[in-house]
C-alpha cells in the first residue's frame, strides 16, 4: 500500500494531504478522479512491467479495490 501511496501521490503532483490510511473510503471521497488513476496506471504498469485494463483502473472504486486489482495482473503475470 505505500507504494501505492506514493505511485498516487506523484500521478497527482500532490503531497498525498487528501490520503488516508482508510483504504476502504471511495477515491472521489479523497479528491482523485479517473484521469489520476489511469495515470497512476500508467505508472504502475511502466515500473512493474504489466499491462492494466483501463476498464480495470477506472472500475476501482477504492485504494483497496486499486491494489488488489494491480495485484491480480501481476500476479497473473501480465505482461506490458
Amino acid at each position: 500500500m505505500e507504494d501505492f501511496q506514493g505511485i498516487m501521490f506523484a500521478a497527482v503532483g500532490g503531497d498525498g494531504a487528501n490520503f488516508v490510511s482508510d483504504t476502504d473510503q471511495e477515491f472521489e471521497d479523497l479528491g482523485y478522479d479517473s484521469l489520476a488513476l489511469l495515470e497512476a496506471g500508467g505508472r504502475i504498469e511502466r515500473e512493474y512491467g504489466i499491462s492494466l485494463d483501463d476498464s480495470v483502473l477506472t472500475g476501482a472504486k477504492t485504494p483497496r479495490s486499486f491494489v488488489d486489482a494491480v495485484n491480480t495482473a501481476i500476479a497473473a503475470g501480465t505482461a506490458a
